[in-house]
């Protein structure tokens, strides 16, 4: 399961799939008869941390979008003129 969310490509699919993962693992601890690692898991590992991937995701795309810097041609920011600088 966990080759599953390396394999995974988009990131927003590895947060999905990762919480498949905490979700398989916290019933695996339930399954060994401990019921408190599980609850930890389940809380933790299927829905706190792939919301946080999803919530940094979110940002990161909103922040690349609202920025309006312009790639050079040579593909590094920032770059307007052929000296680099911005207009």
């Amino acid at each position: 399961m966990a080759t599953a969310v390396v394999l995974t490509r988009d990131p927003a699919r590895q947060a999905i799939v990762l919480s498949g993962y905490g979700l398989t693992l916290g019933l695996l601890f339930l399954i060994l008869q401990a019921p408190d690692v599980a609850m930890s898991q389940i809380g933790v590992g299927t829905v706190v941390v792939p919301l946080i991937v999803i919530l940094a995701l979110h940002a990161t795309r909103h922040h690349r979008d609202n920025t309006g810097e312009d790639e050079g041609e040579d593909g590094k920011a920032g770059g307007g003129g052929p000296d680099g600088a911005r207009r």
